[in-house]
């Protein structure tokens, strides 16, 4: 499989916020969004093996797994071949997918977190998914401003009861306007900045 890099640091967003995490980096995605922060991952990485994976995951230590991209369903028959792996050494995984792909046949390895794309991207999503997430699951919403705003509450009655629904501002956009619109709407979400950005980490 195609790994851009593999390392050990703070989950900065997500459910599990603030956690020691091991990440997993695919190289290549289908979309290429206009506030990417990992461009990078968009070149082709290094061919590793997936027992290659698992092993550099257990060498960094930890129990928790985020395999991330680029766009890590992409690589779906070597990352299943992954995620039997670090099932089997009772890791904890959660997959960053930009929902455009169909991810029920990695759910039963992993917690979801389905990043939908809002009209700042550039982008879109494919929203059907949002009825697939489960309660392990979150789905979250990358904001600019006010246009995407009203994207995410248009489909927030789309997302079932269960998964949690993550707001994150764009780096560098106005943190007070969108905490006064999640409010003004009374939105049932956790805002989320960026927690890695602003420790300094990677």
């Amino acid at each position: 499989m195609k790994i851009s890099e593999l390392f050990r640091s703070i989950q900065g967003e997500g459910r599990n916020q603030g956690c020691i995490s091991v990440f997993v980096r695919l190289a290549g995605c289908n979309l290429d969004c206009t506030w990417c922060d990992t461009r990078y991952a968009r070149e082709e990485g290094a061919d590793m093996a997936p027992e290659e994976v698992a092993a550099q995951v257990g060498r960094l230590g930890g129990r928790r797994v985020c395999i991330t991209g680029g766009e890590p369903l992409l690589q779906a028959d070597e990352l299943l071949l992954l995620l039997d792996r670090l099932r089997a050494d009772r890791y904890i995984v959660e997959i960053e997918t930009n929902g455009t792909l169909d991810f029920r046949p990695f759910r039963e390895y992993a917690a979801i977190c389905m990043d939908v794309k809002c009209p700042s991207s550039g982008e879109t999503s494919d929203t059907s998914l949002l009825a697939y997430l489960t309660a392990r699951d979150c789905v979250k919403f990358v904001v600019g401003g006010h246009a995407d705003l009203e994207y995410a509450r248009s489909l927030i009655g789309c997302v079932p009861t269960g998964p949690e629904i993550l707001v994150t501002p764009v780096e560098g956009s106005d943190l007070a306007e969108i905490a006064g619109y999640i409010l003004a709407h009374n939105l049932p979400v956790r805002l989320q900045v960026q927690l890695h950005k602003i420790i300094g980490v990677k």
